[in-house]
């Protein structure tokens, strides 16, 4: 995974995931960053391939010869939007591109009275013959992965971005149905060749923790070991796929490199800490407590302890209630920033001490149990009813909260409100400069795709369940939002 901007704004990662509905999410340590050529046919009312015929001269940079003028496209296939072509066959639109006649390319088209064709994309025949089947792509995911595996690292930069893509956004789940059909060789050379991105590196180990063999457990090994940064890119992905393979006996590894070591690296704790989510919420390849237990040596380090404050919360270890009050109360200049999610924590513990503990630590720092509360002040301490507000979900739904907000319901918050998928809190946005390399494209949205999505109201049931007590989980984890940014100790690590 890289990351191109400051680490203080990964929390507002964190927020967007628990705001998202409840479901399947993309590969946890991917970063795409454009739309799919499949997702752009289907947003699309027509799409073509044409061949440019005619292209006028350069026009005048000054403007002063007038208006551009169009480029004449002859279409080659149509592949979306026979009826609305009605047997047309020739396209003129405006077009700066460099090629030369004869050269093929891919336009699509929206809005079904009058379609208005979007920049074209130049194609080579080998991605023709790709666009081709992916307009007859069958939708079971297994099948999709399977036929994109093919074009991972192709050597036609269009195809291999867009292919990469297509794993980037498919749920975990779907990846794994693909367990018998990776191709086990070709991933462990794309993961130890230093030219292969960090993000799709990311991919690669990924799939590896999926079709690996114990016979691989060496090699990641060393490569987790290594000092050397360029060799460990995508460190949390390696991580996870060293995990998944070794099992629990992988953990003292993991907790001494990164967790109980004081000298790691913020982003490679962080890489370790992103791991772990991954496992706990996908897998059960090693069992939840032992997780937790690793992630409480992040209390021995109290400039770091709020990075794993909301999953202990989240995951229900309320053992470490009695810790965490002693972090409050012992935070200095380096480490106050702990208060705020420590309250927090304190606010999802169904133990009635939690509420005492609260009142005791509002005398020493009354104004970090105000800000804890006045992230999301419709939800009260233990216990409190909600309070009705914009968001307030559906009838049946604001009752199954209020209903469940009483003594012993906070200590599920954190489930309600994290999707128990919620792996992208792994996954930011890659570099400018690496955006063509892994896309190839910047992402255009269609017109009429936009348009659609304004026009269509959120889906009902089980999709969009927007509880009260789940604002209290986007508070814990908003929080560390306010603490980074306003101590701004740490540096913005970029990988």
């Amino acid at each position: 995974m890289k990351s191109s901007f400051p680490y203080c704004w990964l929390p507002l990662a964190l927020v967007a995931v628990a705001m998202t509905p409840t479901g399947a999410t993309a590969c946890p340590f991917c970063s795409a960053v454009s739309m799919t050529l499949a997702e752009e046919l289907k947003a699309s009312d027509a799409a073509v391939i044409a061949r440019l015929v005619d292209r006028p001269p350069v026009a005048d940079p000054s403007g002063a010869t007038g208006a551009p003028a169009k480029s004449t496209f002859e279409i080659v296939k149509v592949l979306k939007g026979d009826k609305l072509l009605a047997g047309k066959k020739k396209i003129e639109i405006l077009f700066f591109g460099t090629q030369e006649p004869g050269t093929q390319f891919l336009l699509y088209g929206v809005d079904p009275k009058d379609l208005a064709w979007g920049t074209p994309t130049a194609m080579t025949d080998r991605g023709i013959e790709y666009m081709e089947k992916i307009a007859t792509l069958a939708d079971a995911p297994a099948e999709r992965l399977a036929f994109f595996q093919e074009y991972l690292e192709d050597e036609d930069p269009l195809l291999s971005g867009d292919a990469y893509s297509e794993f980037a956004k498919a749920p975990y789940a779907d990846v794994a149905l693909l367990k018998g059909r990776m191709h086990h060789d070709r991933l462990l050379r794309w993961v130890q060749d230093a030219k292969v991105s960090p993000s799709r590196r990311g991919l690669y180990f990924t799939m590896i923790g999926i079709c690996g063999e114990p016979e691989d457990v060496p090699m990641l090994e060393e490569l987790i070991r290594n000092d050397d940064r360029q060799t460990r890119t995508a460190l949390n992905a390696m991580i996870a796929a060293y995990l998944t393979l070794k099992g629990p006996d992988g953990m003292p590894l993991v907790e001494d490199l990164f967790l109980k070591n004081d000298k790691s690296e913020y982003l490679d704790t962080y890489s370790a800490i992103v791991a772990l989510r991954f496992l706990g919420q996908e897998t059960t390849i090693v069992p939840k407590e032992r997780l937790v237990e690793a992630l409480k040596h992040m209390l021995d380090r109290p400039q770091l302890a709020d990075l794993v404050i909301s999953d202990l919360a989240r995951w229900q270890d309320w053992s470490a209630m009695d810790k965490l009050v002693a972090l409050f109360k012992n935070a200095n200049e380096e480490s106050s920033w702990v208060r705020v999610p420590v309250v927090q924590y304190l606010r999802a513990c169904p133990d009635p001490k939690a509420k005492e503990y609260i009142d005791e630590l509002a005398k020493i720092d009354p104004d970090a149990v105000k800000r804890a509360n006045s992230f999301f002040p419709l939800v009260g301490g233990p216990g409190a009813p909600p309070t009705a507000t914009a968001a307030t979900p559906p009838a049946q739904d604001t009752q199954a909260a209020a209903a469940g907000s009483g003594p012993g319901a906070p200590s599920e918050v954190f489930q309600q409100a994290v999707p128990q998928k919620a792996q992208t809190v792994g996954a930011v946005d890659p570099k400018p400069d690496q955006k063509v390399e892994d896309g190839q494209k910047a992402e255009e949205k269609p017109a009429a795709a936009v348009a659609k999505e304004s026009a269509s109201p959120p889906s009902a049931g089980g999709e969009l369940k927007w509880t009260v007590l789940g604002t209290l989980a986007a508070a814990a984890l908003v929080l560390a939002t306010y603490t980074i940014a306003a101590r701004g100790k740490r540096a913005a690590p970029v990988r």
